[in-house]
C-alpha cells in the first residue's frame, strides 16, 4: 500500500463538535497541503475563526453514525483523511452499555465498512484516538508497551480494544490505511466535563482557577498516565503524515505522556493558582470513578512513538502554563 498524497488531503472529522476536534481543525488548517476539512457531530460544530482567514475550505454539518444510511452518504465522500473522534466517554459508557456499544462500535464498523466497499485509488486514511483504558491494571513494576495485553476493565477500554483490533486487520489487509493512538488522558480539558470518570483529572485544576469548587473522587497517590492538550493536538496532527511503512507489525501507538500522581497535579495547582484554589478541592471519594480509573496503567515505553517523529511531553508546570495562556486569557 503506498503513502496518501498529502498534497490534496481532503479531511474528515467526526465528532468535531468537541474540544479535540475544536483544537485539531484550526492546527491542521496551518498545513497548506490540507485542501479541505469537514466538521461533524451529532449536533452541527462551530465552524473555527481561522475559517474566515484560510485558503482551507472548512465546512460543517450534523449527522449521526449510528445510522448506516447517514455513514454511506457521508463517508461515501472522496476523503483522504478521516479523524474517527466522536465516542461515548469512559464513564458514560459504563453506565449504558447499549449506548456505549452502538456508537464506540456499531458506528465505527459502519463507517469502516463503507471505506472498504468504496473502491478508491488509494485507500482512506483513519486516524483513530484509543485510551490507555484498553488496558487493565499492570502488574507490580510493569512498564505498558504496544506488546502489552489489552485485558480492560470497562465497557470504554473494551469498545475501543474491538475497534483497534478491527482498524489493525483490515490495514493489515490494505483496505484502510489505519493509525491507532492510544491517548493518555487529556489536561487539561476546557469547557464542560464530558461523561468520563477522568474528567476529574481536568476538573481539579480548570474549576479552582475559575474559582469554583470541584469533587475529587480517587486517592491522592493514584498514578496517572497523563498528556497536555497542546502535545496532543500537535501528535494527532503528525499522525496523518507518518508513512505507513514506518508501522511496521501494528498500526497501534502508545501516544508520549507523563505519570504523575493526584497529589503531584494538586501541588501543580498551589503552584498556579495559589492556597485558594487548592483549597476549592473537596474530596470525595467515589468507588465507581477510582475503580475504572484505578484499572488503568500508569507507566508506559513510548520509544515507538518518539521513533515515529511523535512529539514528547513537556512536563506538568509547562501543562498547566499552557492551559492558562490558551482557555483563561
Amino acid at each position: 500500500m503506498g503513502s496518501i498524497n498529502t498534497a490534496s488531503a481532503k479531511i474528515l472529522i467526526t465528532g468535531a463538535a468537541g474540544f479535540v476536534g475544536q483544537a485539531l481543525a484550526p492546527s491542521l488548517t496551518q498545513d497548506p497541503a490540507v485542501e479541505s476539512i469537514a466538521l461533524t457531530d451529532i449536533t452541527q460544530p462551530a465552524l473555527p475563526a481561522v475559517a474566515k482567514d484560510t485558503t482551507c475550505r472548512i465546512t460543517s454539518f450534523a449527522a449521526d453514525f449510528i445510522s448506516l444510511a447517514t455513514c454511506e452518504k457521508v463517508v461515501s465522500a472522496e476523503f483522504t483523511h478521516i479523524y474517527l473522534l466522536h465516542g461515548i466517554m469512559s464513564g458514560a459508557a459504563e453506565a449504558n452499555l447499549d449506548l456505549g456499544l452502538k456508537v464506540n462500535v456499531d458506528s465505527m464498523r459502519y463507517i469502516i465498512d463503507v471505506l472498504r466497499r468504496h473502491h478508491r485509488p488509494k485507500p482512506v486514511r483513519i486516524i483513530f484516538p484509543s485510551s490507555l483504558a484498553v488496558f487493565g491494571p499492570p502488574g507490580q513494576g510493569e512498564v505498558v508497551t504496544e506488546n502489552t495485553m489489552p485485558i480492560p476493565r470497562s465497557s470504554y477500554g473494551t469498545e475501543k480494544a474491538m475497534v483497534e483490533l478491527l482498524l489493525n486487520d483490515l490495514s493489515r489487509r490494505g483496505l484502510v490505511d489505519a493509525r491507532i493512538l492510544r491517548l493518555p488522558t487529556i489536561i487539561v480539558r476546557p469547557g464542560k466535563p464530558p461523561g468520563a470518570a477522568s474528567s476529574f483529572c481536568s476538573g481539579i485544576i480548570r474549576e479552582p482557577l475559575n474559582g469554583k469548587p470541584s469533587i475529587l473522587p480517587v486517592p491522592r497517590a493514584l498514578k496517572l498516565w497523563v498528556c497536555p492538550a497542546r502535545t496532543v493536538i500537535r501528535n494527532l496532527v503528525a499522525a496523518k503524515d507518518i508513512p505507513e511503512a514506518r508501522f511496521i507489525g501494528s498500526c497501534i501507538v502508545n501516544l508520549p505522556g507523563q505519570t504523575v500522581t493526584v497529589d503531584d497535579m494538586l501541588q501543580g495547582l498551589r503552584d498556579v493558582g495559589g492556597q485558594k484554589a487548592l483549597g476549592l478541592i473537596q474530596e470525595q471519594y467515589d468507588e465507581k470513578v477510582a475503580s475504572i480509573v484505578g484499572s488503568w496503567p500508569a507507566v508506559f515505553d513510548t520509544e515507538k512513538a518518539i521513533d515515529l517523529g511523535f512529539h514528547p511531553d513537556v512536563g506538568l508546570g509547562q501543562t498547566l502554563k499552557d492551559y492558562i495562556e490558551d482557555y483563561m486569557h
